[in-house]
């Protein structure tokens, strides 16, 4: 057989397309330029001065802003590592400006592996992604405006391919083991919007009649929780963990959580795996559970990199301080089984509520 060499799938761009090419139907979509350091502010990637590949969408002759760039075919059944790096300017929003697709070859599947969520304007990021396809493939660069009005320009430079899995994966640390926000938030970040966030505290919650007295192993220690004072009603507090290495079985996440109070809105987990739009919903609770701490276990799998999601959302009243503590990541099921993932009963206007 013919062997495969990965250095004919990657392009500096610096001479020609190298083995990618575009849809005709597409043209102009992406050209090859060359800029002095200005509107990127360092030229090409790598000197500066060389070339690279810029998408300005909005003139293209395909409806819907988009721009392909088709990489060459690739064999099945390898584990591959895709590095690239992209730099964007001028969108309003960023997220999804610059996905990247894997059509098989009958061109019947086309997965959406990566895309852009946040990126400082005008900055060259690395993306490296690693995936494995059963029939032989091509790697598909898709640049998308969401408007003519909200279209900017994305540039594109430096993409190699090797076999194997990216090390960036391997470098990922190991799962975070246990969480006790004692020190600090650990693996967790706010996504801020609106007012909505989550705050670390140790002793009981200002408003009486709701919320914990104190952490859940010592009562002096501290805990993640939403003040509902500062809330308004329907609105929602996300609590993000940093990507999370992907393995392949089940895996079991433990935690604490209280919900006290006569208002007491809901408390959600969602897994969202690397490439992927949508969270998937692996718990939730509704309304007032108990006056103590109660522990949750879920049982999930992703063979990809992920993140952990809790979204808490504010319930009727003041008296709706939702916590969390304790929380544990393993390997392997979980050796219990709690009765119940999902708990019904929420109203459904605070499903509509979209903050």
């Amino acid at each position: 057989g013919i062997l495969f060499n990965p250095a004919d799938a990657g392009c500096n761009f610096e001479e020609d397309l190298c083995n990618f090419y575009q849809d005709h139907k597409d043209v102009p979509g992406w050209s090859r330029v060359k800029v002095k350091r200005n509107v990127y502010r360092a030229g090409d990637h790598t000197t500066g001065f060389g070339y690279y590949l810029l998408a300005n969408t909005k003139f293209t002759s395909q409806p819907g802003y988009i721009g392909r760039l088709y990489g060459p075919t690739l064999p099945g059944n390898l584990q591959f590592c895709l590095r690239f790096y992209y730099a964007l300017y001028g969108f309003f929003k960023m997220s999804g400006t610059l996905a990247v697709y894997i059509f098989e070859e009958n061109h019947v599947v086309q997965e959406k592996i990566w895309s852009v969520l946040d990126s400082p304007k005008g900055v060259w990021t690395q993306a490296e992604i690693s995936f494995k396809k059963p029939m032989p493939c091509k790697v598909v660069f898709v640049s998308w405006c969401k408007s003519f009005w909200d279209c900017g320009l994305v540039a594109l430079d430096d993409i190699s391919l090797s076999l194997g899995s990216c090390q960036a994966a391997d470098l990922l640390p190991p799962s975070p083991g246990e969480c006790t926000f004692e020190k600090d938030e650990c693996v967790f970040t706010q996504k801020k919007r609106g007012r909505g966030s989550w705050q670390r505290k140790r002793g009981p919650t200002p408003t009486s009649y709701t919320g914990p007295k104190g952490d859940h192993t010592t009562g002096v220690g501290y805990y993640m929780y939403i003040e509902a004072s500062n809330m308004v009603y329907g609105q929602r507090a996300y609590l993000i963990s940093r990507s999370l290495r992907g393995t392949s079985g089940k895996q079991c996440l433990t935690f604490f959580y209280h919900m006290y109070g006569a208002g007491t809105g809901l408390l959600s987990v969602y897994l969202k795996r690397e490439g992927d739009d949508e969270e998937i919903p692996l718990w939730r609770r509704t309304g007032e559970q108990s006056i103590s701490w109660l522990r949750a276990l879920i049982e999930y799998e992703s063979d990809r990199n992920y993140q952990i999601i809790f979204e808490a959302i504010r319930g009727v009243s003041m008296r709706s301080d939702t916590a969390i503590d304790d929380i544990l990541f393993q390997a392997g099921p979980c050796l219990e089984v709690e009765e119940i993932q999902f708990s019904s009963g929420y109203p459904d206007s605070l499903n509509e509520i979209e903050y």
